[in-house]
C-alpha cells in the first residue's frame, strides 16, 4: 500500500516519518502492516512524501459491524477491546502531538483542559458537562500513546475469524488520555453485547470496572466529539456528533 502526502497536515514535512514510527513502535502488539519504505516531502523537486507499507488483507470494520449476529457483535467486541486496551498501557511521560521521527513529543495548540476549550468556543451550554468531564480525567494521571481515530472504519478484520487484521490510519495518533481510544470507539457504535464485550475486555487489562471505564471514556471523547460535530452539514458523522452533542448539553449527561 502506498500513502502519498500530497499536502502538509498538521504534522508537515515529517507526517511520512511519524506514521513510519509508530507502526514500527507498535508492531509485534497490536496488528499493523510493515513498514517497506519511507520517504520525506522533497521541496527542492516539488515531490510529496510517501509511506509505502505491506498489503494486509481484511474487511473494514464499519462494514462488517452491522452483519454480525450477537456473537459475532462478542467476539469482535472483545478483540477491539483489547486493542484498545494495548494502546492505553503504552506509556507516555506526558501529553502531546508528535512532531517527528523520534516520537519527540511537541504541544498542543488548543486551551488545556475541557472547561476552557468549551469556554474558548463560546459553548457556555457544555460548561457544566466539561467540568464534570474534567474532574473525571483528572483521576487519572498518566499518559499512554492514543491511535486518535480508533473506530471500526479504522481497523481491518478477517470475516471467518473475526480477527483484527490491522489497525490503520494513524495520523491523529499522539500521547494523551488512556481512556481516549475507548471512547472514541464506543463513540457511535453501542449496541449492548457489543459494548458490553469491548468494556469488558478493556478492562479485563487496565482495571476499573466498566461503569467507571465507560465514564472516563465518555469523558475523554468529549474534545474530539466538538469538534467532530463543528463540521456539521459537511458529512453524515459530523451531523450525528452535532446531534449527540446536542442531547448532552440539553441534558447534561455525557452518558446520553
Amino acid at each position: 500500500m502506498v500513502r502519498i502526502y500530497a499536502k502538509p497536515g498538521h504534522r508537515g514535512d515529517a507526517a511520512p516519518e511519524v506514521d513510519a514510527s509508530l507502526l514500527r513502535l507498535v508492531r509485534g502488539l497490536v496488528p499493523v502492516p510493515e513498514v517497506l519504505e519511507v520517504r520525506r516531502r522533497d521541496a527542492a523537486t516539488d515531490s510529496p512524501g510517501l509511506l509505502v507499507t505491506s498489503f494486509v488483507d481484511g474487511v473494514r470494520g464499519d462494514e462488517l459491524l452491522p452483519t454480525l449476529d450477537e456473537r459475532g457483535l462478542a467476539t469482535l467486541g472483545d478483540r477491539l477491546g483489547t486493542l484498545a486496551a494495548i494502546l492505553a498501557g503504552m506509556p507516555m511521560l506526558r501529553s502531546g502531538p508528535f512532531v517527528d521521527g523520534d516520537l519527540r513529543i511537541g504541544f498542543f495548540d488548543v486551551p488545556d483542559g475541557l472547561p476552557a476549550y468549551v469556554e474558548d468556543l463560546g459553548l457556555v451550554e457544555l460548561r457544566g458537562v466539561a467540568e464534570q468531564a474534567q474532574a473525571l480525567l483528572d483521576t487519572v494521571t498518566r499518559c499512554s500513546l492514543v491511535h486518535g481515530d480508533l473506530n471500526p472504519k479504522n481497523v481491518l478484520v478477517d470475516p471467518d475469524s473475526l480477527e483484527v487484521t490491522a489497525l490503520v490510519d494513524w495520523e491523529f495518533a499522539h500521547a494523551g488520555h488512556p481512556f481516549t481510544d475507548l471512547g472514541n470507539l464506543l463513540r457511535f457504535d453501542r449496541a449492548p453485547t457489543y459494548v458490553d464485550a469491548v468494556l469488558g475486555a478493556f478492562t479485563d487489562h487496565v482495571g476499573d470496572t466498566p461503569a467507571v471505564a465507560l465514564a472516563l471514556a465518555r469523558a475523554a471523547d468529549l474534545r474530539a466529539l466538538i469538534e467532530l460535530a463543528s463540521r456539521a452539514g459537511q458529512n453524515p458523522v459530523a451531523d450525528r456528533a452535532y446531534a449527540l452533542i446536542a442531547e448532552i448539553a440539553r441534558t447534561g449527561d455525557l452518558s446520553v
